[in-house]
């Protein structure tokens, strides 16, 4: 064999080189998310249609611009630090054991009571709605106090209601309770 091929043979290839880079790198992929956040974020705000008659300094372009540069700036910087070294760190975790299998059954639970309350909000409204998914999450996991749940379920729902519909001026579907409230 000659040298030209013994040399060949041990030197890393080109993409070796790139892949090992980009791995020591891999901040940059979020620098590149936040990046790409930043700039729909500003096209969005940009192109936003403003009525014309609207007065003052702030309208509804100056905090979507803001987030926007925001992002952009945080992008740019994290990747000049990831450049010159830095390297997030690692994180301790949880106590989670890896070699048990996922709780399937907890996730199904969650997903048919969410998917349970987007379909019942319209009709039944949010109290009763809100109530049937505080109690179901609480029991999806792992609560079962079955005379204690409903009640604070019930009001939980009937507070959040209340604080977005009457303080905060947000519509919820009030459903039949709604001459009642």
């Amino acid at each position: 064999m000659s040298d030209e091929a013994a040399s060949v043979g041990s030197a890393p290839s080109r993409s070796g080189t790139a892949r090992s880079w980009l791995r020591e790198h891999s901040e940059l992929g979020v620098c590149v998310l936040l990046l790409v956040l930043g700039v729909l974020v500003l096209t969005d705000a940009l192109t936003m249609s403003v009525d014309i008659t609207q007065r003052g300094p702030v309208g509804p372009r100056t905090v979507p611009v803001a987030v926007g540069v925001g992002l952009l700036v945080v992008a740019v910087l994290l990747a000049v630090d990831v450049l010159r070294g830095g390297r997030g760190e690692a994180e301790a975790g949880e106590d989670v054991d890896l070699d048990e299998p996922a709780d399937r059954r907890t996730v199904a639970l969650l997903t048919a009571v969410f998917l349970a309350f987007a379909a019942l909000i319209g009709p039944l409204g949010f109290p009763i709605s809100g109530a049937l998914l505080f109690w179901g999450s609480a029991y999806a996991l792992g609560s079962r106090h079955h005379d204690r749940d409903p009640l604070i379920a019930a009001g939980l729902s009937l507070t959040t209601y209340f604080v977005f519909d009457n303080l905060l001026g947000v519509p919820l579907p009030g459903g039949p309770l709604m001459g009642v409230l």
